[in-house]
């Protein structure tokens, strides 16, 4: 079956859905409503929407079919005249099955067991009885922790670690990025922030940094530039393109438990942040060299510490999340510089105080741009493609909002890079005031010679 293209708005009574389906006959179109779940059959297509809340099918509503342009236009009454019904332009959130209130994750309850092999006096017992005459003290020990079982030589990566074979035949390619090299798909956590380390600090190039340092008015021109989606604050209307993309994400529903969700939001942090950086040094207007950038500056092995219990977005560890981003932004691309990258830090906070719809339209144009790269599109694949159908059907606005308080406000320091950055720029700084001007230099020469 094919999902068609679709849209929705509303007015004061109703909720108008217009779907694309040329070349159908009217009379086999079956339209069926329960409730908050719309079900639409015409072959080729099927089309099931979940709202937010409760339609009702009356006088008022009504199915037109226009065969010339091969649109559908449903109209469908509210059950409460007058109620909002948000987030009718994320269509993935619409795609999305209903909530179940059942558990996600199975639970057994024992009710009883019993060793068919005991007899009467068993260890348990026996212990039971030698605690009674001891004043109830039994000896304790620490158990051992056991070590993760697994059943696999191949390690998951990307969004949620839920893949693996993207990297297998990876020495073959062009993929200029993988520093992970032909270990990429063995390698655990621990190993692939050690190769990450390793490879930052092989690149980092002190007299580069210190050049772009010494001359900055390229990266002060990059720093006066404003992001369009930062410019206006009119709310965000995705085009027909962002619709089609849309569309044409998986139909995944994420299962992830607290921890996982807090390193999804983290993860997001560090993408916005490599978006931002391709951005500003291409004017909005991405380049070949565009893929590349983005995906050499998003670190392969996002940050995951522990969660504290009811941890709040301001006490997420997003210093560290951002110290791999910085790293790389000094070490990789063009434009090496401190003040790029803190400028780059703030277009994300921006991001995700702007909420999922402004997050939603930098990723689809993320994607876009990987996946026009015949090698760097695997990681659409394996990260981008679920973080733009999770950012509608899972993520908080409240949540993004604060991360991104929290990461305005955030104080980053220039030791806590690992390279010298402050003795450099005294350098560069000591090397400047140490130079005589030009304009003194041609009035030296000028001068007669002493008699």
């Amino acid at each position: 079956m094919i999902t068609p293209r679709f849209s929705c708005s509303q007015n004061i009574l109703s909720v108008l859905v217009s779907v694309y389906c040329p070349a159908v006959r009217a009379s086999e179109i079956e339209i069926h409503l329960d409730h908050t779940l719309l079900s639409l059959h015409v072959a080729p297509y099927f089309l099931r929407l979940n709202f937010p809340a409760s339609l009702v099918e009356d006088d008022q509503s009504s199915a037109v079919y226009d065969p010339a342009s091969g649109y559908l236009t449903l109209t469908l009454t509210k059950l409460n005249r007058g109620e909002n019904f948000p987030d009718l332009d994320l269509l993935g959130k619409l795609l999305a099955p209903p909530a179940q209130s059942t558990p996600h994750r199975p639970t057994i309850e024992v009710l009883a067991s019993r060793d068919d092999a005991a007899v009467p006096g068993t260890t348990e017992r026996n212990e039971i009885l030698q605690a009674a005459a001891n004043d109830w003290t039994l000896p304790q020990t620490i158990p051992d922790t056991l070590p993760v079982l697994e059943t696999s030589l191949y390690k998951p990566y990307g969004f949620l670690n839920a893949y693996t074979g993207y990297f297998r035949h990876v020495a073959s390619t062009e993929n200029d990025i993988n520093e992970l090299g032909a270990d990429a798909e063995i390698l655990s956590l621990s190993e692939r922030r050690i190769r990450r380390l390793g490879h930052e600090d092989e690149k980092w190039d002190p007299e580069y940094y210190m050049a772009d340092f010494a001359d900055a008015e390229q990266i002060e021109e990059l720093l006066a530039w404003t992001h369009p989606h930062l410019e206006s604050a009119a709310p965000v209307i995705f085009t027909e393109a962002e619709n089609a993309a849309m569309l044409r994400l998986p139909r995944k529903e994420y299962l992830a438990s607290p921890r996982e969700t807090r390193d999804i939001y983290l993860t997001l942090l560090t993408l916005l942040f490599a978006y931002a950086y391709d951005a500003r040094t291409t004017q909005h207007d991405p380049t070949p060299e565009s893929a590349w950038t983005i995906a050499a500056l998003t670190p392969p092995s996002p940050l995951s510490t522990p969660l504290h219990e009811d941890e709040a977005p301001e006490r997420w560890p997003t210093t560290e999340t951002l110290i791999p981003s910085y790293r790389r932004a000094l070490a990789f691309p063009l434009h090496r510089s401190w003040a790029l990258a803190e400028s780059c830090r703030a277009d994300a906070a921006r991001f995700l105080g702007r909420g999922a719809r402004t997050v939603l339209r930098c990723l689809l144009e993320l994607r876009a741009v990987l996946d026009a790269h015949p090698v760097y599109y695997v990681y659409a694949r394996v990260w981008v493609d679920d973080f733009c159908r999770w950012i509608q059907a899972c993520a908080r606005e409240d949540t993004l909002v604060r991360l991104g308080r929290a990461v305005g406000r955030l104080s980053i320091s220039k030791d806590s890079l690992g390279w010298d950055l402050v003795a450099l720029e005294h350098t560069v700084q000591i090397a400047k005031e140490g130079q005589p001007d030009s304009d003194d230099e041609d009035l030296e020469s000028e001068r007669p010679a002493p008699l």
